[in-house]
């Protein structure tokens, strides 16, 4: 028997698809996966009449998501999906209502190339739009992690990966004049990792 909810939502981040059965983004329309990877994160929206776009630096990935376009949807042009960096993402301004960051804040280099991540980010949302991202934090393991250079730390897992903590999150959110539409949420993966959920609305 086939798994319809694997053929609507494809390998969905639990935490996105908790947001899409809530609604949250049922009047978003422009969307962008950045980091969008082989479209893992993006079945729904193609299959939904949102209007998708996704970046990543790998050809290959965005390669893969393009075919996965314009199998699943094939009014939305190819050519939205393109190979480029967070820090300098190719859009204007206010572009997109729905900004999907899963799992890319957390290959950050540094506190200032994670600034520079987010605030190209949030720059081309819409007011009103939505940031969804997850990322690694130090939430609940603090003690855990080794501080290896500016923000890097060393996990229990043996990875390496750049952390944030509540308190960094919430200093942006506060900065950005922005607000929390869900309280932010961190799964503790038996102490070797830990993935925090960071939902934003873009005040008008």
């Amino acid at each position: 028997m086939p798994n319809n909810l694997l053929q609507l939502y494809g390998n969905i981040d639990i935490y996105l698809f908790d947001q899409l059965l809530k609604g949250r983004f049922d009047d978003c329309h422009k969307i962008i996966d950045i980091g969008c990877g082989g479209g893992r994160n993006l079945h729904y929206f193609l299959q939904n009449g949102f209007e998708v776009h996704g970046i990543d630096p790998d050809a290959g990935a965005v390669e893969h998501v393009k075919q996965l376009s314009a199998k699943l949807a094939p009014r939305n042009a190819v050519s939205n999906f393109a190979i480029a960096t967070a820090e300098q993402l190719p859009y204007p301004d206010n572009t997109f209502d729905l900004a999907i960051c899963s799992a890319i804040f957390h290959f950050a280099k540094d506190h200032a190339n994670f600034d520079a991540m987010l605030r190209s980010v949030w720059r081309v949302i819409k007011p009103g739009g939505y940031l969804f991202a997850r990322l690694a934090s130090d939430i609940g393991i603090e003690d855990l992690v080794i501080h290896t250079g500016e923000g890097i730390y060393r996990l229990p897992d043996g990875s390496t990966r750049y952390l944030v903590n509540q308190d960094t999150l919430l200093r942006y959110t506060y900065e950005f004049g922005a607000e929390l539409f869900e309280p932010i949420k961190t799964t503790n993966v038996q102490n070797l990792r830990c993935m925090t959920t960071w939902c934003l609305r873009k005040v008008d």
